[in-house]
């Protein structure tokens, strides 16, 4: 399992010329699922992601966390962040888990950030044709794997 945080002011994402998902401050989460991943893994990604400190305290420092700042999460599914493209030009997508799956993390691991860190989720629409926008603030994109 793969998940791509940026520190965000705002960030929104749209099906079909709607929106579904829309935070303020916070994090937009972008998540990727392999055939391998179990909810464990998930679980230490929900910890790392809910815990991380990287908004400014008062001194500037990155030393705060989601909660510290009252900031919220935009989690999106990805498949192409298992994207290989080690071979020609056109990435192979065979390390991404089957749509099922990765649903099933998916939403697992959304649930998870709400129900024990009591943190607000907004979520794109799983499998769906997705535009999503953002303001980094920093920029400030971390990537964590399990």
């Amino acid at each position: 399992m793969k998940i791509v945080v940026q520190r965000v002011k705002n960030a929104n994402v749209e099906v079909e010329g709607k929106i579904v998902g829309k935070i303020g401050q916070g994090f937009l989460v972008l998540l990727g699922v392999t055939h391998s991943d179990t909810k464990e893994q998930a679980d230490y990604l929900v910890k790392k992601l809910c815990k991380l400190r990287v908004f400014k305290d008062e001194k500037g420092k990155m030393n705060l966390s989601l909660k510290d700042v009252n900031g919220k999460l935009l989690i999106v599914s990805q498949f192409t962040l298992y994207a290989n493209c080690s071979d020609g030009n056109r990435p192979s997508f065979i390390d991404a888990a089957k749509p099922e799956q990765a649903e099933e993390l998916y939403e697992y691991f959304c649930n998870e950030c709400k129900e024990k860190y009591d943190i607000e989720v907004e979520k794109g629409i799983f499998g769906a044709d997705m535009k999503v926008s953002l303001l980094n603030d920093g920029p400030v994109t971390i990537i964590i794997e399990k």
